[in-house]
């Protein structure tokens, strides 16, 4: 798979799972309270820990191939894992509420946004550990196109989920459709891992 392929795959995989940013930003769409406002700081956040992750964290493990061998076999562990954990959660699939938001200003949308991904752990694991380590056995010009991939997906995403917020807020509640989504995405999981693995193995 092309690195520009991978890293918009892998983002999609990663971002789409129910959390913090993505309940932000589709009750923002969903109310039409500055929705755009919010996915653009989330994409913005993302687009920077991506940036670090992938430039940062996976240009110092690429100097070395002994790490370049580590960070790829544990993004291919992580993802394994991440890929199992959704497959589990299709057995037991859940939902998504939306109701309920007061009125707010664009200083707090801001504020709320900028919380939601700074204050978010698995922001950090997914954008910088994770999508970091996976670029590591890539060279310069694959780690760019790698990356050019995971922001795309992220800008995505994010604008998707706000400007189609009335339409995918009755679809995210059904938990039959995060049931097939989490089964998507933990194929998606092995896939990838499968091919860190194997580039790995005839990387030797």
């Amino acid at each position: 798979m092309p690195p520009f392929l991978r890293g918009l795959t892998l983002s999609l995989s990663l971002i789409v799972a129910i959390g913090p940013q993505n309940a932000f930003v589709l009750r923002q769409g969903l109310t039409r309270q500055y929705a755009l406002l919010a996915a653009l700081v989330c994409a913005l956040t993302d687009s920077l820990m991506i940036s670090v992750g992938v430039l940062g964290v996976g240009a110092w493990l690429a100097r070395s191939p002994a790490l370049t061998l580590a960070g790829t076999l544990a993004g291919a562990a992580f993802l394994l894992w991440y890929g199992w954990k959704s497959f589990r959660s299709a057995q037991h699939p859940g939902t998504l509420e939306t109701a309920g938001q007061a009125q707010q200003s664009p200083r707090t949308v801001v504020a709320t946004a900028l919380a939601f991904s700074f204050l978010n752990p698995h922001v950090f694991l997914d954008t910088i550990v994770l999508i970091g380590g996976a670029s590591a056995g890539l060279g310069s010009s694959g780690r760019m196109g790698f990356l050019g991939g995971t922001i795309l997906a992220s800008w995505i995403w994010f604008f998707g989920l706000a400007l189609a917020g009335r339409q995918l807020a009755p679809i995210m509640k059904n938990p039959r459709a995060w049931q097939v989504l989490d089964l998507i995405i933990g194929v998606i999981m092995w896939v990838i891992a499968a091919g860190l693995v194997w580039g790995a193995v005839q990387g030797k």
